[in-house]
């Protein structure tokens, strides 16, 4: 449906697209990658006809129809949330104007959009706000389901998690999985292409590469690909360096100087093979480490905090310890950043009482740190600024993996965007690290290079991190706890972001088959069930024997279920005595026991991520039965 034939596009000097091609066919999900700067957006422009091309063909086929979300906020007028919900607003590749705009009142597309805007974390109090009174981030979640209402054929996204909280992307990344058009999506969350794309198209040395599969694939056919292209380079350079030398030797002899001509010339016409970028690749170094801290970290006692009238927490209890790394998640307004903001004294409770541990020195990334750069230094001045003892050698290699490359070190900061503020801030909280960092989605604004980077500096990281992020890669890389937080309730998970989703389709099967059984229940004593009588004494003796086995079975399965659930709940008193004796000063007094606990501890998470797996495949069959 669209065909990119030798598109080439300069600004200025430089080169973003020479000869590129790419096709995409109906249906297909493609993930279009490249470090920041490469033209990934550019191309979107260029696909939709808002910036011309140099050279090359750009064609769509007849007919088909073209919606786009931009990483900026796009215009809007006086609608409602719903109405902009509703709003056609498509480019068509017909000989028809483009644009058409008008609004959709037919009751199916209203559903639609109500049941898409739901999914995205709207509550039905706000469809009938006005658009304006939104925040960016929220009105670009209403042009995404204006997006998904209309269902275009090629729906083209520019990095569409950015303005999503964990709960609403885990929605998009389910919602977009039996989307009926292609999809072309600029995303630097690998999670979501891993789980989206059956292919890649990336952008490099003003070429379009395409790899099938999706990101982790990628990546195994990007260093084949590697691998091949460098030994190809080494053995052409090799070629290039002896017909040299031969020129060089006998271009002085007579007799020889048209055969040293001749290699010269052979040096020219060769179609030179490019050296493989490493820039692509994980850039690996020590980062300084912060002074031990106690055990117990940070404490929040009775902890009561409203805005206005409206409550957020009412008497909660919060505590980390030493080593731990916590993810907050949850749904958008449940309280996360808020009690981020607690945990950092940002904000003090209404009621309660913060506690920081023994030789606790805490650090919070937010935007306020941005306020903290000199705005008169340059960026590699203002890296620079750091207790630590490290050579400004290693400063500009941190800086490079954060985007600050070449002579962008020498900036002042007060023309760095927001978004590079960011990344600077961060810099100088790797450099000089405290030994509790309190993060809110840290990976804003950094490309999968530099996520990765971060990835790296807060592995070797030994102090305690409690952070909020939407990025499920850099989730999984980090998070050895999970805390869900709603409606002011914090429900610990001691165990990993597998284990938490493990733990709640568990928690949501175990609460199905209760639900089911009680309907079933319900039924019968009003009568509901009805039966039918058998027309011969065979059908009877078979049916008899039929209702016996699947009686067994029953009670066999249900057996089975109520021993795991036994187990489960054992297992989880035990764990819950555990954690608070290993809370207690006693238990570090007694040499070898916190030892011993953290290791029973984590036998049993095991044991209850295996049991999880076990009833949740009984409890199925039972309900079932």
């Amino acid at each position: 449906m669209l065909t990119i034939s030798n598109l080439c596009k300069r600004y200025g000097g430089r080169v973003l697209f020479e000869d590129a091609t790419l096709q995409i066919n109906r249906g297909e999900r493609l993930g279009l990658v490249g470090p920041n700067g490469a033209g990934k957006t550019t191309l979107f422009q260029l696909l939709l006809g808002a910036l011309p091309s140099d050279g090359g063909q750009i064609v769509f086929e007849r007919g088909s129809r073209v919606g786009h979300l931009p990483q900026e906020s796009l215009p809007i007028q006086n609608e409602t949330v719903i109405e902009l919900a509703t709003t056609q607003r498509l480019n068509f590749h017909t000989d028809a104007p483009p644009e058409d705009e008008y609004h959709v009142e037919d009751y199916q597309s209203v559903v639609k959009a109500k049941r898409i805007l739901k999914g995205l974390s709207f509550r039905d109090k706000d469809f009938d706000r006005p658009a304006r009174e939104l925040s960016g981030g929220w009105i670009m979640r209403a042009h995404l389901a204006r997006l998904l209402v209309q269902e275009p054929d090629l729906l083209m996204l520019d990095e569409p998690t950015n303005h999503l909280d964990l709960d609403s992307l885990l929605w998009l990344q389910d919602y977009l999985l039996n989307y009926p058009g292609a999809l072309l999506t600029i995303s630097h969350d690998r999670e979501f292409l891993n789980r989206l794309v059956h292919g890649i198209a990336e952008i490099r040395n003003s070429r379009v590469l395409r790899y099938r599969g999706n990101y982790d694939n990628y990546l195994e056919q990007r260093d084949a690909f590697e691998e091949q292209q460098l030994a190809a380079y080494k053995s052409q350079q090799r070629e290039i360096d002896r017909l040299l030398r031969f020129a060089d030797r006998f271009r002085a002899k007579a007799s020889k100087a048209s055969q040293a001509q001749s290699k010269l010339k052979q040096v020219e016409r060769m179609e030179k093979i490019d050296a493989p970028e490493d820039a692509s690749r994980g850039i690996q170094f020590t980062f300084p480490q912060p002074e031990r801290s106690g055990q117990r970290v940070i404490r929040l006692s009775g902890i009561h905090h409203a805005y206005g009238n409206q409550p957020v927490y009412q008497g909660m209890e919060f505590e980390a310890e030493r080593g731990q790394r916590i993810v907050l998640v949850g749904p958008n307004g449940a309280g996360k950043s808020t009690l981020l903001k607690l945990l950092a004294g940002v904000i003090v409770p209404q009621q309660g009482s913060r506690e920081l541990g023994h030789n606790v020195k805490f650090g919070y990334f937010a935007q306020h740190r941005v306020e903290m750069l000199q705005a008169n230094r340059s960026v590699l001045e203002e890296a620079s600024d750091t207790p630590q003892r490290v050579t400004e050698e290693f400063i500009r290699t941190v800086l490079g993996a954060f985007l600050f490359r070449g002579d962008d070190v020498f900036k002042p900061v007060r023309v760095l965007s927001g978004g590079e503020k960011s990344r600077l801030a961060l810099v100088k909280l790797l450099l000089d690290p405290p030994n509790l960092l309190l993060m809110d989605e840290p990976t804003t604004h950094l490309d999968m290079a530099s996520i990765d980077a971060l990835v790296c500096a807060l592995d070797q990281f030994e102090g305690t991190i409690l952070f909020i992020s939407h990025d499920v890669y850099f989730i999984r890389a980090l998070a050895n706890q999970v805390v869900h937080v709603q409606d002011g309730v914090l429900r610990r998970y001691t165990g990993d972001y597998q284990y938490y989703l493990d733990k709640k389709a568990s928690d949501s099967a175990r609460a199905q088959v209760t639900q089911a059984a009680a309907s079933r229940q319900e039924g019968s004593r009003k009568g509901e069930a009805v039966k039918v009588a058998p027309r011969t004494k065979e059908d009877k003796r078979r049916e008899a024997e039929e209702r016996q086995n699947r009686s067994q079975e029953r009670r066999d399965i249900q057996t089975e279920v109520t021993r795991l659930e036994k187990r489960i709940a054992d297992l989880e008193t035990r764990q819950r005595a555990l954690a608070d004796e290993l809370q207690k000063p006693e238990a570090h007094a007694q040499a070898g026991r916190g030892f011993q606990i953290s290791y029973e501890l984590g036998k049993i998470e095991i044991e209850l991520k295996d049991l999880g797996v076990e009833w949740e495949k009984a409890a199925t069959r039972l309900g079932k039965l």
